[in-house]
């Protein structure tokens, strides 16, 4: 037996099978998860978890199973490899775009909750929002733990996971941007790449711990920077007149209605 089975051993699977292991939820010896690929199945196994082929097999071995297959591949799990889970199974889902209801129809009997985490759990920093379904309160604490081995996680009502998926699952790709700009400024300026993209770096990690711990509002945090006749103000009176934040708003809008059309909504 193990306690938490993966369905699918993907890039993000492959990320919460480490942080589980490295934060002590679970030990190596209580994972499994199945692939379809040789190659993939050979690269988790590396972790010292149980890989196998089949959802079918994994099923058998765990009642808490994260769904971690591409979306395009859900339904054919369902109805067409016939992977059937029953009243104890408890299914965690992090297929973007696959609704609650829709997993209630391939298993009626299952708890459900859904699950969009980010692509920073690679290195223990993800931002998770989670919908319960029909979860228990139980349910929901082991979840909040498993995501919680990998960054943070939030509850969240359904109809919002949508704007968690831009918010937090597309977010970091718009941060890298703006650190591409950062990097591009400090070489021009005669750092090296190396010395830029570690000092611009850092500070965005800084920046984030700040606005996750002081208490303190965006605006007021960008004022906190800020001293009058400084530095930092001539950089920002620039990112104002470009109209930086409402580009940074429709970027993450744009995100956030093509979840909703993956959703069928």
């Amino acid at each position: 037996m193990a306690s938490i089975g993966f369905i699918g051993a993907g890039r993000m699977a492959e990320a919460m099978i480490r942080g589980l292991i490295a934060r002590g939820v679970y030990p190596k010896e209580d994972i499994a998860a199945c692939a379809p690929s040789e190659e993939t199945r050979k690269r988790v196994s590396g972790l010292g978890v149980a890989m196998y082929e089949s959802a079918d097999e994994v099923a058998r071995l765990a009642k808490v199973l994260v769904l971690a297959v591409k979306p395009k591949h859900v339904k054919g799990l369902f109805e067409d490899e016939g992977l059937r889970l029953g009243k104890d199974h408890l299914l965690i889902s992090i297929a973007a775009g696959i609704t609650i209801e829709t997993l209630s129809s391939y298993v009626p009997d299952s708890r459900i909750v859904r699950v969009m985490p980010n692509h920073c759990c690679a290195v223990l920093e993800g931002a998770a929002g989670f919908a319960r379904g029909n979860a228990t309160d139980d349910d929901v604490r082991l979840v909040e733990r498993i995501f919680s081995a990998t960054g943070l996680a939030e509850e969240v009502r359904e109809e919002d996971i949508d704007a968690v998926t831009g918010v937090s699952g597309s977010s970091p790709a718009f941060v890298y941007m703006f650190l591409k700009g950062v990097v591009r400024a400090g070489t021009d300026a005669g750092l090296t790449k190396e010395a830029a993209t570690k000092l611009a770096a850092q500070s965005l990690i800084g920046a984030g711990k700040m606005a996750l711990e002081a208490g303190m509002t965006p605006e007021a945090l960008v004022d906190n920077v800020c001293s009058p006749g400084g530095t930092t103000i001539e950089g920002v009176k620039i990112l104002d007149s470009g109209g930086f934040e409402e580009l940074v708003r429709k970027a993450v809008a744009a995100s956030i209605e093509r979840s909703k059309e993956m959703s069928g909504k």
